[in-house]
C-alpha cells in the first residue's frame, strides 16, 4: 500500500527555517506531481508548492522567493520543502501529496498524515 511520510516540522521563530521532507513509499511504479499544502486553524487546506516530474514548480503567492521545493537526486520518491523567512502566519499543519501510479495500474493521489510547523517567538 502507498504511504507517504512527512518529517522536519516543529517550533520556530520568526525570520527562522525549517525544512521538511517526504517519503513515498510502496507498490509505485511512478509519480507525476509531488507537493506540498498547508492547513491552518479554522481555514481550508491550501496549495503551497508543487513538483511535477518533470522539474516544473508552481508555488503560492505568499511563499514565493522564500520557500522552495525540490526533489532528492537518487530517490525521485523523496521531496523536500526548505522555507526560509517564516512568518507567524505561515504556521500550520503540512501535508506532503503524490499522484502515483502503481504497479498494478491504478492512478491515486496519496497524502500524508501531515506535520506541525508553528512559527512564533
Amino acid at each position: 500500500q502507498e504511504q507517504l511520510v512527512e518529517s522536519g516540522g516543529g517550533l520556530v521563530q520568526p525570520g527562522g527555517s525549517l525544512r521538511l521532507s517526504c517519503v513515498a513509499s510502496g507498490s509505485i511504479f511512478s509519480i507525476n506531481v509531488m507537493g506540498w499544502y498547508r492547513q491552518a486553524p479554522g481555514k481550508q487546506r491550501e496549495l503551497v508548492a508543487i513538483l511535477t516530474s518533470g522539474g516544473s514548480t508552481n508555488y503560492a503567492d505568499s511563499v514565493k522567493g522564500r520557500f522552495t521545493i525540490s526533489r532528492h537526486n537518487a530517490n525521485k520518491n523523496t521531496v523536500y520543502l526548505q522555507m526560509n523567512s517564516l512568518k507567524p502566519e505561515d504556521t500550520a499543519v503540512y501535508y506532503c501529496n503524490a499522484d502515483v501510479m502503481t504497479y498494478g495500474g491504478n492512478s491515486l493521489s496519496s497524502w500524508g498524515p501531515g506535520t506541525q510547523v508553528t512559527v512564533s517567538s
